[in-house]
């Protein structure tokens, strides 16, 4: 394959164009729900996360939707709206879902968008690239360990790639923009996106460790009851992250910063099992 200059138009013709030929177009009320039988429905109610789920796709397609009205680029505007409205699309399929197997859920109060768009879209998206990382992973348990009806899978399996290309048109986007913005604008960019993975990292950080609020992504697993190790669960991750992303053209960049870090956690926790089984009477 040619070699691909970043910020280049070329560039930007190949991560927006490979968005927007990739959508899958549906409609949320053309889906046929399967019949579940009781102990999967059961299962389903005892998952304490769909609340903070739906929350999240509202506030994250309200985010997305306004930063591409303000996106100067035709191009550019047209992939990130197709976003937003992937977006959407999925806080109104888990509506959909709980409305239709009669799971909990209070009235979602949407926030006032804030003053800098961008700023608020950069926090989004880089929290969306920690998110989707884990709940690949805890896709693939629900999935391997028959916690999802097989005909839940299959229901949701676009959603899980659509969050595949999400991450991967965001970082090819803010590598772009970087680009075309002026050299003395430059520095202020970084540092705004360095400050972005910093929040995002941080408050993974502290869900890891209990504090504040949960993370269904981060612990999903736990309430899946899945008999499987936080490394295993990094290693699945891993494996999972790799196999969604490698469908796409090589040459357009790949999210680093949160596989990066899963790899090197995995390595210390293998590090420390095995110190484990060297220590008597551990």
């Amino acid at each position: 394959m040619a070699e691909l200059r970043v910020g280049s138009s070329a560039h930007k013709e190949l991560f927006c164009r490979s968005f927007i030929e990739t959508h899958i177009p549906y409609e949320v009320s053309s889906l046929s729900w399967p019949e579940l039988d009781e102990p999967s429905l059961a299962r389903l109610r005892a998952l304490p996360f769909w609340q903070e789920a739906i929350s999240t796709e509202r506030a994250t397609a309200a985010k997305v939707q306004a930063q591409a009205r303000q996106e100067p680029d035709p191009l550019v505007r047209e992939a990130i709206a197709l976003q937003g409205y992937e977006e959407a699309r999925h806080s109104a399929l888990l509506e959909a879902m709980m409305a239709r197997y009669n799971l909990a859920a209070l009235p979602v109060q949407q926030e006032p968008l804030p003053a800098d768009i961008e700023w608020s879209f950069l926090r989004t998206e880089y929290g969306e690239c920690f998110d989707s990382f884990f709940a690949f992973g805890l896709f693939a348990v629900a999935r391997d360990s028959g916690f999802f009806p097989p005909a839940l899978v299959t229901l949701f399996e676009p959603i899980m790639q659509e969050e595949a290309r999400h991450i991967l048109f965001f970082v090819n986007w803010v590598a772009y923009r970087r680009v075309q913005l002026p050299l003395w604008r430059r520095p202020a960019h970084i540092g705004r996106c360095l400050c972005s993975m910093v929040i995002q990292a941080w408050s993974r950080i502290q869900t890891a460790r209990g504090i504040g609020e949960g993370d269904f992504t981060l612990t999903g697993h736990e309430a899946i009851n899945a008999d499987i190790s936080p490394r295993h669960f990094l290693h699945l991750c891993l494996q999972e992250n790799e196999r969604r992303l490698s469908c796409y053209d090589r040459r357009l960049l790949r999210p680093r910063l949160v596989p990066t870090m899963a790899r090197i956690l995995y390595q210390a926790l293998g590090m420390w099992e095995k110190a484990t089984l060297r220590t008597p009477g551990a």
